[in-house]
């Protein structure tokens, strides 16, 4: 009997979906196996291709299967949805994954480290804090509106409610004013957690060659060059940059037929997080070099050119356009 040639595993929390295949795609076994059983089962099986849709847990079992020397793949679920047949369940993603994964032009994710598994988790417990204190202050905002206590949107402005809660001749109710004073407290935490984190980020892009060299390019700063650097894949597997602007989802989606191209705007595919960054980012430098007074006649500003080519130093640390650069 021929050995497998590659494994398709449905991931999920307590019992995995397993789908063995030869080389021409023919079932060698089908089986479902407990947590505590895939790794003895694939440490049995000699050295093959295991394939795995990219979800959250997808990355702490590739490294722990390519410790036993298979090869791993990781597959987009939006990619392995078309090979599902009609109904489905474990066993058809499993082969779903299976004959994704054999495809010539399958584009893969790559196994992310623990480091950038760390680096995501602290980029991703600021943005909650972040999220937190933004509603905290609406919600402190909404309340004293209810009571004729009205200030400007913004953080910087929270000192305008707190003297008015200050006051002892405000009017406003002693439970209000308590409640108020809670609300602040919470504000001030988060205010203290955020900034730790803030900290944190920026020694750890300081450190960094690459985040450093990241941190020339106007309109990154110390989050953005850490988000790439822990969602992006690595930067040898774009021919070009407009490859990356693809994979960030930067470019227009296209809907051609007949030979007439139709481009609409643009897909929103890849990382959201890292293209929210970059556009707030670059935004922000439109932003400063239209007060400047640099922006040209077609309306871009004249700090693209520079832009550009700190985007070819962060590809080359000698500061020339390699081959991923442009």
């Amino acid at each position: 009997m021929e050995e497998v040639s590659i494994i398709g595993i449905d991931l999920a929390k307590r019992s995995f979906q397993v789908h063995g295949a030869r080389a021409d795609g023919s079932v060698v076994f089908r089986r479902k196996l407990s947590r505590g059983r895939l790794l003895r089962f694939l440490a049995s099986q000699p050295g093959c291709t295991v394939a795995m849709e990219a979800c959250a847990s997808a990355h702490y079992w590739g490294r722990e299967i390519a410790a036993l020397g298979h090869e791993v793949r990781l597959v987009p679920p939006i990619y392995v949805k078309p090979f599902v047949k009609r109904s489905k369940n474990d066993a058809a993603d499993a082969e779903a994954i299976t004959e994704a994964a054999q495809r010539p032009t399958m584009h893969f994710v790559a196994v992310k480290t623990e480091a950038q598994q760390a680096q995501g988790m602290l980029f991703h417990t600021r943005d909650l804090l972040v999220r937190q204190r933004t509603q905290t202050i609406n919600a402190l905002r909404g309340h004293l509106a209810e009571y004729g206590v009205v200030a400007p949107q913004g953080r910087a402005r929270i000192g305008q409610l707190a003297a008015v809660l200050e006051d002892g001749d405000c009017g406003l109710p002693e439970a209000v004013v308590e409640l108020g004073w809670l609300l602040l407290g919470r504000i001030d935490e988060l205010d203290e957690r955020i900034d730790g984190l803030d900290r944190e980020l920026r020694t750890s892009a300081r450190e960094c060659e690459e985040t450093a060299r990241l941190m020339t390019i106007p309109g990154v700063g110390p989050v953005t060059a850490m988000a790439i650097q822990a969602f992006a894949p690595p930067m040898e597997s774009f021919r070009r940059g407009r490859d990356f602007s693809a994979w960030l989802g930067l470019v227009p989606r296209q809907h051609t037929t007949g030979g007439k191209p139709r481009l609409g705007r643009i897909s929103k595919m890849g990382q959201r997080d890292l293209r929210r960054l970059l556009i707030t980012g670059a935004m922000a430098v439109v932003q400063q070099a239209s007060r400047r007074g640099e922006i040209t006649d077609s309306g871009w500003p004249e700090c693209w050119h520079a832009s550009r080519s700190c985007w070819s130093r962060w590809r080359s640390p000698t500061g020339r356009r390699g081959r991923y650069g442009h």
